[in-house]
């Protein structure tokens, strides 16, 4: 089959949204976009329209993927944001021919490490990247659960609320996580650096606070929750007073994308959150 590559800043609005909302049809998770909520993804996640593409049959857009680089620990590191091919051209070895032109465009950068999530029953998927070198390195998962205020003693945790571009002049602060979750993907977030009463670090939050027509806090998303100490509960719940800003009602909370490893996501599942979505980090090194 004939596949013609046209990247995204070549592509009029129209033929990208048909690539990614058919692309998408039938997937694990409904991520269909409109050309306000795409062009809000670009910007908000640092994906480039010119690093990603749009396989084209003849005049019709059949497959995407979006694509973005930045330097993480000092390695320019690529993300496949999300690849999709339209479902009667699916099987036809369009998904080959899209890793194929992704890894070309990544070779022309410099892309030193590449990385992507998969859904993790997606298996077909998984192998298709295995195939072209990427390795399963972790399993990050969506988890959610509530947060209503304790009645407890209350805590003497120090709180220090900061942008999140100042988090990496903290020598704590993780780089090296999932794309999304990284700083330059939460601009538009908060974060708070927590102290002990003797003004020792006990970790950091990275999140987004979601509001509802009330102005009443609904929901917390969390992208990244690291402790510097044994998690507690006396601990966890002063973080998650906090970044719900002490409010009275119950609060949903929503971990994305965190190491199914990770202390902080483990406690939270012993006590009752539940796992929204599992998927697989995969990373290629060139």
């Amino acid at each position: 089959m004939d596949i013609i590559f046209k990247r995204l800043t070549e592509c009029k609005i129209e033929d990208i949204l048909t690539a990614w909302n058919r692309g998408f049809e039938g997937y694990f998770v409904k991520i269909e976009m409109t050309p306000d909520s795409f062009f809000q993804r670009i910007v908000n996640e640092g994906l480039s329209m010119g690093l990603s593409i749009v396989g084209f049959a003849g005049e019709e857009p059949i497959a995407i993927v979006v694509n973005g680089v930045r330097r993480i620990d000092g390695k320019k590191t690529a993300w496949n944001g999300g690849t999709g091919v339209v479902p009667e051209y699916r099987g036809k070895g369009v998904s080959r021919r899209l890793m194929e032109e992704t890894l070309k465009i990544y070779q022309q950068e410099g892309v030193e490490v590449a990385t992507l999530e998969a859904i993790k029953e997606n298996e077909r998927a998984i192998r298709l990247y295995e195939k072209y070198g990427y390795e399963i390195v972790d399993t990050v998962v969506f988890a959610n659960g509530k947060w209503a205020a304790a009645r407890g003693e209350a805590s003497s945790m120090k709180v220090k609320s900061i942008r999140p571009d100042q988090l990496p002049l903290y020598s704590f602060y993780k780089e090296n996580v999932p794309w999304q979750c990284q700083w330059q993907s939460v601009k538009a977030g908060e974060a708070q650096v927590f102290n002990d009463s003797n003004d020792q670090p006990l970790g950091y939050c990275l999140f987004r606070r979601v509001w509802n027509g009330q102005g009443e806090l609904e929901r917390v998303i969390i992208y990244q929750l690291e402790f510097l100490r044994e998690v507690t509960s006396h601990l966890m719940d002063g973080v998650l007073a906090s970044i719900s800003d002490s409010a009275t009602n119950q609060v949903g909370i929503m971990t994305v994308n965190n190491s199914a490893t990770d202390p902080a996501v483990q406690f939270l599942l012993e006590n009752g959150y539940q796992i929204a979505t599992e998927q697989v980090l995969m990373v290629k090194k060139f």
